[in-house]
């Protein structure tokens, strides 16, 4: 399992701070630039986390018709980075539309799926989609699975029944990760890095717990260890 640090501070200053106190630790963490970020510093931004060496995560949550959709992921799969995410509500043509313009890149990043924002409590996904949160989360990562994509944005509670349904190497990314003894936030669905792990997720996001304390680099050992079993 990896850890995936965001960048979620509210300046170019800060993230390339926090990023230069976790340098240590690459290319073992990954960081995930997400919009703010990526809006405001751009690519010159995603280029010095590169030199730092860490593996870049971006956070844009793709979702147009297929067309677009695939011409937007080609650009991305141009910037270095080596991973993005889309979202699986743009349906079955658009993934297999992006799946199959990325392939003919030479190094094509990992393409993620995001099956239902972990912002979401029950009541809301039954208001958005008119189907249970488990049951929707499953049909969209099994459509998504057989569209050719390579793993999914989830919760750590849906990661063991996803990959159960797909394949163990359909690969799980699931935010709303807090270590023990720290605000949930505005996630409803969370977990600490240990019950992640128990899930079977491959790759587990965490942002507060680590920028907002004052020694950002303790709490990631703490993070590794913890996800490592020692």
């Amino acid at each position: 399992m990896k850890l995936v640090v965001a960048l979620d501070l509210p300046s170019r200053r800060e993230n390339l701070q926090l990023a230069e106190k976790l340098k240590e630790f690459a290319p073992e963490i990954w960081l995930k630039v997400g919009f703010r970020s990526f809006i405001r510093d751009g690519l010159p931004f995603l280029e010095e986390l590169k030199k730092m060496g860490f593996p870049l995560f971006l956070d844009l949550k793709l979702y147009d018709i297929p067309n677009t959709l695939a011409t937007a992921g080609e650009e991305i799969g141009k910037l270095g980075v080596e991973m993005f995410n889309i979202h699986l509500s743009a349906g079955r043509r658009g993934i297999e539309t992006l799946m199959e313009r990325l392939e003919k890149l030479p190094n094509r990043p990992l393409v993620l799926g995001v099956t239902i924002l972990t912002s979401f409590s029950p009541e809301e996904v039954e208001e958005i989609y008119g189907a249970p949160l488990e049951e929707k989360a499953l049909q969209l990562a099994k459509m998504g699975y057989s569209a050719g994509i390579d793993g999914v944005v989830c919760s750590v509670w849906e990661s063991r029944k996803i990959k159960e349904a797909t394949s163990p190497n359909f690969l799980t990314l699931t935010p709303g990760i807090r270590p023990v003894s720290t605000s949930t936030d505005d996630q409803k669905r969370v977990a600490t890095p240990l019950e992640a792990r128990r899930e079977l997720v491959d790759f587990i996001v965490v942002g507060r717990p680590i920028y907002t304390s004052p020694t950002p680099e303790k709490v990631v050992k703490g993070i590794l260890k913890e996800i490592n079993g020692i």
